[in-house]
């Protein structure tokens, strides 16, 4: 009969350990989908956003605290976000700054992207600097690309695309792609890390922007949002 009954408190006590457990990883994964940067810490705050985000309320996004969006414009050579136009236009309507995004491709010639890109975004002085998204790696290049290469076909791009613009471009960086190629250290630009909630420090050098919250769950869209802020 002890055993017995010790068997069912082991098991009550299990079962409670693992409920505890459940509420806690609920409560943390709510947290997360909801989790903004002190605005003590951060006062500049805002979002970027592409067309695989939807339809956004950008009047939601300014009240949320979006001060700025980035909006994604173009991507290697040819590609180019349907929704960036609308998006520049409403963002501006709700008295939001706005800058652009490239996706960068290492497998393209960079003239050919930045004539996507200088296509595709006006020049107009009172954009943000540009910004140029750097996740991709050579490594699936149809034709062998040498990592020289690559930092050097990047400097070629940023260098027409911020004559376009007037400014310097900012270096959208992945942990992924600096560890391959130590853009941070090699290529004199602002920088714009990502990591959720916990500040990245995988550049080696400050950073001007983060993507604090890939994931954000507010009223500015259906679909999560990314949420950036400014170093102060």
């Amino acid at each position: 009969m002890a055993r017995k009954n010790n068997r069912r408190l082991r098991t009550r006590l299990f079962g409670a350990a693992l409920l505890l457990a459940l509420a806690g990883g609920g409560w943390a994964w709510w947290n997360m989908q909801h989790w903004l940067p002190p605005r003590a810490a951060f006062p500049m705050q805002g979002l970027e956003v592409s067309a695989e985000d939807g339809e956004i309320d950008w009047t939601a996004a300014r009240a949320t605290g979006a001060e700025f969006a980035y909006l994604d414009a173009s991507a290697s050579a040819f590609a180019r976000d349907p929704a960036f136009v609308k998006n520049l236009e409403d963002a501006r309507a709700a008295k939001l700054q706005v800058g652009a995004v490239h996706r960068y491709d290492p497998c393209q010639p960079a003239d050919k992207q930045a004539a996507n890109f200088v296509t595709v975004v006006p020049r107009d002085k009172a954009m943000l600097p540009p910004a140029v998204e750097l996740d991709m790696l050579a490594d699936t290049c149809p034709i062998k690309v040498s990592d020289a290469a690559v930092l050097s076909e990047l400097t070629t791009f940023l260098n027409q695309i911020e004559t376009h613009t007037g400014k310097p471009a900012m270096l959208k960086l992945s942990r992924g792609f600096e560890a391959r190629y130590h853009v941070a250290q090699g290529i004199d630009r602002n920088l714009w890390l990502l990591r959720d909630r916990f500040q990245p420090d995988y550049a080696g050098r400050p950073w001007t922007l983060w993507t604090a919250n890939s994931a954000l769950s507010s009223a500015a869209g259906a679909a999560p949002i990314r949420w950036v802020v400014v170093q102060p």
